[in-house]
C-alpha cells in the first residue's frame, strides 16, 4: 500500500513538472500577434475553408504584393498566400508540399526572388517561417534543411532552450495570446498603409556569379515535378521592387527555365508602368514592397491573368463561397478604414 501511493505521489509530481514545462514553454514563445507579426502568417492558413484555386508561395514579396481580396472582388478567384519572410525556395517547397495534403490548387504561383539566396539566410527568418508552422514531415525537412550553424533541431522543438532569456522581456502580449491567437491577415495577405517613396538606393553591385546555385534548382525541379504530378499549373512571377537588384542574367536564367519546362513566368517588374505603380505613392519601404495601393493596383492586374489563361471559377457564384468572401470583404474594408 505505501508503495503504491509513493507511486502515485512520483507520478504526480512528473505530470506536474510536465505541466510546468509544457506552460512556461508556451509562455517563453514568441506569440506574433502584435509585434513580429509575420511570424504569425504561416499558421492561420490551418483554419481557412479549403477551397483554394490559386496559392501563392514565397517570400514576402507576395505577402506584401497580392491580395485574395482584391482578385476575388474582381474575378471572383478563390486564393491564398501561404509567403512568409525571406521564405528560401526550400520552403517554398516544404510548404506546397503541406498544402497538397489540405487541397489541390489548380494554380501555384512562386515568385522566384529567392532563388537568389543559395544557403540560409539567418535564424530569425526561419523561425518566422517555421515556429507556427505544424509539426509534420515537411516541417521536418524545412528544418534541417534552414538551420544556419548556431541552430539545433531539438530548440525547434523545445522553444524554450531557445527563448528561455525572454523572461526578463515578456510583455502583455505574452500573457494575452498566451491560449488564443488572433488573424492578422486576409487570406496570408498583410495590409500596409504606409508610404515611403522610393529614395537613393545602393549603387548596383556587380557579382562575381549570377547563376542560381544548383541546391535552388533543385528545389525549382522539385516544385516542378511536384505540380506536374498533381496536374497543376505552375506559374512564376517576380513581383515588382526596386531592390534588391534583379538582374538581365537572373532573369534570363528564369525565361529559359519556363521555356524548358513549359512553365509561364510573368516578369510584373518589367510592367510596372502598365499596373500603374507608382513609386512616390505605392511603396512602404522605399521601394522594395508596395503598400495597400500598390498592392491593390497589383492584383487586380494580375487577376485578370489569372482569369483569362487559367480557366479559374467566379466564385462570386458559389452561394457557399461568396457567404464566406462577402464576410472577409466585409471585414477587409472595415480594416483598410481603421
Amino acid at each position: 500500500m505505501k508503495k503504491t501511493i509513493k507511486t502515485i505521489k512520483i507520478l504526480f509530481i512528473i505530470l506536474v513538472l510536465i505541466i510546468i514545462f509544457v506552460l512556461v514553454n508556451k509562455l517563453l514563445s514568441p506569440k506574433y500577434m502584435e509585434n513580429l507579426v509575420e511570424g504569425s502568417m504561416i499558421a492561420e492558413y490551418y483554419d481557412e475553408e479549403k477551397n483554394h484555386e490559386v496559392i501563392f508561395i514565397g517570400d514576402c514579396e507576395v505577402y506584401a504584393n497580392f491580395s485574395p481580396m482584391v482578385m476575388y472582388e474582381q474575378e471572383g478567384i478563390s486564393s491564398y498566400v501561404r509567403g512568409t519572410s525571406q521564405q528560401l525556395v526550400w520552403q517554398s517547397y516544404g510548404i506546397l508540399k503541406e498544402t497538397l495534403k489540405y487541397e489541390t490548387p489548380k494554380v501555384v504561383v512562386f515568385n522566384v526572388n529567392s532563388l537568389r539566396y543559395s544557403e540560409p539566410v539567418s535564424e530569425a527568418y526561419n523561425r518566422l517561417t517555421l515556429d507556427k508552422m505544424k509539426w509534420s514531415k515537411e516541417k521536418v525537412e524545412m528544418i534541417n534543411a534552414s538551420m544556419t550553424k548556431d541552430e539545433t533541431f531539438i530548440s525547434y522543438v523545445f522553444p524554450i532552450l531557445r527563448y528561455h532569456s525572454r523572461f526578463s522581456e515578456l510583455n502583455k502580449e505574452d500573457f494575452e495570446y498566451m491560449f488564443k491567437e488572433k488573424k492578422n491577415t486576409f487570406n496570408g495577405f498583410l495590409i500596409n498603409k504606409k508610404v515611403k517613396p522610393a529614395g537613393n538606393l545602393p549603387t548596383k553591385k556587380v557579382l562575381p556569379d549570377y547563376n542560381f546555385s544548383e541546391n535552388c534548382i533543385k528545389y525549382l525541379d522539385k516544385m516542378t515535378q511536384i505540380c506536374k504530378d498533381n496536374n497543376i499549373k505552375l506559374v512564376l512571377i517576380k513581383a515588382p521592387s526596386l531592390y534588391p537588384y534583379w538582374y538581365d542574367e537572373y532573369n534570363n536564367q528564369i525565361i529559359q527555365y519556363a521555356e524548358k519546362n513549359n512553365l509561364d513566368f510573368y516578369n510584373l517588374k518589367e510592367v510596372a508602368d502598365l499596373v500603374g505603380i507608382d513609386y512616390e505613392k505605392d511603396t512602404y519601404d522605399g521601394g522594395l514592397h508596395l503598400n495597400l495601393t500598390g498592392a491593390t493596383k497589383l492584383s487586380t492586374y494580375f487577376s485578370k491573368i489569372l482569369k483569362e489563361n487559367y480557366d479559374l471559377k467566379d466564385y462570386r457564384k458559389d452561394e457557399s463561397v461568396n457567404k464566406i468572401y462577402q464576410e472577409k470583404l466585409k471585414l477587409y474594408k472595415q480594416a483598410i478604414k481603421d
